[in-house]
C-alpha cells in the first residue's frame, strides 16, 4: 500500500491552520473538478484531495494522521510499525497486513472514526460532491425588458461518462427573463449546471444579462437616449416632431431657438424597474441638408445679414 502524504497533496505546510487548509481544498477541487479538469487522472487527483480535506479538517483526525505520518513516505510503500494500532480502529491490529490502493490506505487508518468508509474510499461508490456552476452571457434586445420574454438558451457542458471520460454536451432549455432586467444583471438556474461526482446534485447555471446595443437608444442604467436631427429652421421656429420610443412612436415638441446638445426628458419612457420606468431622453443636434442650390444659399446669406449672428462671441474674451 502506498502512503499518502496529505499536505504534500493539498500543498500545505504541516503547521497550516484550518483556514489555510480549507482554502487549499477549495482550490484544489475545482482544479481537479472532474467534469471540468483536462488531467488525464482527475477523478483520482480530485478524491486524493477530498480525503486530505477529510482528515486535515478534523482535529482528532489530523492528530492521529500526524502521529502515523512519521513512519510513511508520500509515494512509498506504506508498512506501519508493528505495535502501532489507530485508537478509533476496533479490533484492528497493529501488525495487520495492509493491501490495496489510497484508498484503503484512506479507510484502514478512518473507516471506524467515520462510521464505515466514505464513498470513493474502498466502497467502490464514487465521492459525493455538488457539481461545477456555470455561467454564461445571455444577450437580450431592449424590447425584451418590457415584459415578461422566454428565451432559448443553447450552452455547452462537461460530461463525464461511467468510464471518466470527460466530453463536452449540448442543452438547451426555454428560460423566462423577466421584464426590467439590467445589463451585467445575473439570473440563477438551480440544478442547470454540470452535473455532481457520485450522488452529489449538478451546479447551478448564471446567466449574466448583456443588453444588445440598439440602433437609435443608448442606455444610462434605466433610462433611453436618443439622438433627435432637427432642421436648422425646426431648431429656429420650434416643430412638432415624431421621436420612437421602445414602445412605438410618440409626439413631442421642439421648443423654439433649440441648441444642439439640449436635452428634452420624456418621463416614463425609458426601461422598466422595479417603482416604475425611467426616462427617455431626447438629445437635439441640428443637421444642415445634404444639398443645395444657389437660391437657397442666397436665403441663407440674406439670413446671415439680418440676424448678425456672431456663433463665437465667445471667444474673444480670451483675445488679449
Amino acid at each position: 500500500m502506498e502512503f499518502k502524504d496529505y499536505y504534500k497533496i493539498l500543498d500545505v505546510d504541516p503547521t497550516a491552520d484550518n483556514k489555510a487548509i480549507k482554502t487549499a481544498y477549495r482550490k484544489l477541487a475545482r482544479k481537479y473538478h472532474p467534469d471540468v479538469s483536462s488531467h488525464h487522472d482527475a477523478e483520482e487527483k480530485f478524491k486524493e484531495v477530498a480525503q486530505a480535506y477529510e482528515v486535515l479538517k478534523n482535529t482528532e483526525k489530523r492528530a492521529e494522521y500526524d502521529e502515523i505520518r512519521q513512519y510513511g513516505t508520500h509515494g512509498q510503500r506504506f508498512q506501519p510499525p508493528p505495535d502501532w494500532q489507530s485508537s478509533r480502529q476496533a479490533g484492528r491490529h497493529g501488525d495487520a497486513q495492509f493491501q490495496g490502493d489510497f484508498s484503503d490506505f484512506f479507510s484502514s487508518i478512518f473507516e471506524n472514526s467515520m462510521g464505515g468508509a466514505p464513498q470513493g474510499a474502498g466502497s467502490g461508490r464514487s465521492f459525493d460532491q455538488t457539481g461545477q456552476d456555470i455561467e454564461t452571457d445571455m444577450p437580450i434586445f431592449l424590447e425584451d425588458t418590457l415584459s415578461d420574454a422566454t428565451k432559448t438558451l443553447s450552452y455547452h457542458l462537461p460530461h463525464r461518462d461511467n468510464d471518466g471520460r470527460i466530453t463536452e454536451v449540448k442543452k438547451t432549455l426555454n428560460v423566462k427573463i423577466p421584464a426590467g432586467v439590467s445589463d451585467g444583471e445575473r439570473i440563477r438556474l438551480k440544478g442547470q449546471g454540470a452535473q455532481g461526482i457520485g450522488n452529489g446534485p449538478s451546479g447551478d447555471l448564471y446567466l449574466r444579462i448583456r443588453l444588445v446595443p440598439h440602433p437609435l437608444f443608448d442606455v444610462e442604467a434605466h433610462n433611453l437616449i436618443v439622438t433627435v436631427p432637427l432642421a436648422p429652421w425646426e431648431a429656429a421656429l420650434g416643430a412638432k416632431i415624431q421621436v420612437p420610443t421602445l414602445a412605438g412612436k410618440i409626439n413631442l415638441s421642439i421648443p423654439a431657438d433649440s441648441q444642439t446638445g439640449q436635452r428634452l426628458r420624456i418621463k416614463g419612457k425609458g426601461l422598466p424597474r422595479k417603482d416604475g420606468y425611467g426616462d427617455l431622453y431626447a438629445v437635439l443636434k441640428v443637421v444642415m441638408p445634404s444639398t443645395s442650390n444657389d437660391e437657397i444659399k442666397q436665403q441663407w446669406e440674406q439670413l446671415a445679414n439680418k440676424a448678425a449672428f456672431n456663433p463665437r462671441a465667445e471667444w474673444s474674451m480670451t483675445d488679449g
